[in-house]
């Protein structure tokens, strides 16, 4: 329960953020173009708000409805579809009397800024805590991958070399790779020989559907960190700091191969090997459907790997922190171009609160919270380029065939876009909670 708020009040935290930099974005706009803000709202607020006072012409406010935000601009069909003032003549404080370049600034200011944040979030990152992390070069034991990588074609143990015969420098980001590329095959060493493994759009589709699990292969060391309750190593008797030495007096070169035994004798008894105390025991214990023991192990990954650490001053961290902003732009669009692609089915595995909720850690960590909020700012920024009425997209989308042809789209007509616009937008989330929720529970 105590992981689920932690991950609650990161996920609300992050996206308050992201809403009130995002609509400050329009708000600010609006104000250098001396265009009215009627209010100025995080979260929405059907009925009623929590919180509401009035500066000046604006209303700033907290609704109820934790589904974003918004600022209500005078003279404009939103989603306030205020069509009573639209009637009237337009004044010279409202939108719609505003220059078409003026009005298409105050509709991108909310993703501008929202680009901005996340490239000033990666700047600060980089500046304080640096980069660090694993060459590929350097997974000296070769992969680990699971029953799904061993369904595309590797091999536990095989050393990746390269991606479509290009080298991926940063371990973490072969299996995005793979996936964001379309990668044909990937290149590894298997047994001293270098080695193609195909990869098809089938593969695509079962790796991005089953979240394929491809790590390093790391010597035989069971040390435990933790037990979790009511798990099988805790009914047993094993103890934190305990040795795990091997299985039926069988011992393993490797960490998948004994995890490997483990799932092979689920439902079986079994008796393992452990060191405590510099005292060799045995526990006898039944293997349950998992095929886990319900331990966290104790490793210390600078002692097996070379890992690489670049540290930023001020001035290196703003260039690199831009290219790392871009870099993620850059991958989000080609993840969302899989979306429409019928032969991967990356659109089964859309998710929504739940799953944004869960790629915060379960422990509070500034580090993650920072990287996070980056990342989904990026999302906010190209979600709302989408050019669908009700989203920033949808406005800039008229007002760029305004600019082009010199015709204004009639009122009318953009009311019931705006309307079409909504009904869009809540299938997809209704579509994206539904997924999460179907997971969940399979």
């Amino acid at each position: 329960m105590e992981i689920v708020l932690i991950k609650a009040a990161q996920l609300i935290l992050s996206l308050s953020l992201l809403v009130i930099i995002h609509e400050f974005g329009h708000f600010m706009f609006a104000r250098l173009f001396k265009t009215r803000v009627e209010k100025f709202y995080l979260f929405f607020d059907p009925w009623f708000s929590l919180f509401k006072v009035k500066k000046g012409d604006t209303e700033y406010g907290v609704g109820w409805l934790p589904l974003g935000g918004y600022v209500k601009i005078s003279g404009m069909i939103d989603e306030s579809m205020d069509k009573e003032a639209m009637k009237l003549p337009a004044q010279p404080y409202e939108f719609r009397a505003k220059k078409t370049w003026q009005r298409l600034l105050i509709m991108v200011g909310g993703v501008v800024m929202n680009f901005i944040l996340a490239f000033v979030i990666y700047i600060g990152i980089l500046y304080a805590w640096g980069e660090s992390y694993l060459p590929t070069a350097n997974v000296k034991y070769g992969i680990e991958v699971d029953s799904i990588g061993m369904k595309v074609g590797f091999q536990n143990g095989d050393k990746i070399l390269s991606v479509a015969n290009r080298p991926v420098e940063d371990f973490r980001k072969v299996v995005p790779t793979i996936i964001l590329d379309k990668a044909s095959a990937v290149q590894v060493e298997r047994n001293g020989e270098k080695v193609d493994v195909e990869i098809s759009d089938e593969d695509l589709a079962l790796m991005i559907k089953n979240r394929l699990d491809m790590s390093f292969r790391i010597p035989f060391n069971y040390k435990i960190a933790k037990i979790a309750k009511d798990s099988p190593a805790k009914e047993a008797g094993l103890n934190v700091g305990d040795q795990i030495l091997g299985m039926d007096s069988l011992k393993y070169e490797y960490n998948d191969q004994f995890k490997a035994a483990l799932r092979e004798h689920i439902g079986k008894k079994i008796t393992l090997n452990v060191m405590r105390n510099n005292q060799a025991m045995a526990f006898p214990i039944v293997i349950p459907p998992s095929g886990a023991l319900g331990i966290a192990l104790d490793l210390n990954l600078e002692k097996i790997f070379e890992l690489k650490t670049i540290e930023y001053s001020l001035v290196e961290s703003i260039p690199a922190g831009i290219n790392r902003g871009l870099s993620t732009i850059s991958d989000y669009l080609k993840q969302f171009k899989l979306i429409f692609s019928p032969k991967t089915k990356a659109y089964e595995s859309l998710g929504g609160f739940i799953a944004i909720g869960n790629i915060f850690p379960g422990a509070w960590s500034w580090f993650s919270f920072w990287s996070m909020t980056a990342f989904l700012s990026i999302i906010l920024g190209v979600m709302n380029l989408l050019p669908i009425p009700a989203l920033d997209g949808g406005h800039v989308m008229f007002l760029l065939f305004e600019m082009i042809t010199g015709r204004k789209p009639g009122d009318k007509f953009l009311e019931y876009a705006q309307i079409a616009g909504m009904v869009v937008l809540l299938s997809l989330v209704l579509f994206a909670n539904l997924n999460d929720i179907y997971k969940l529970f399979k």
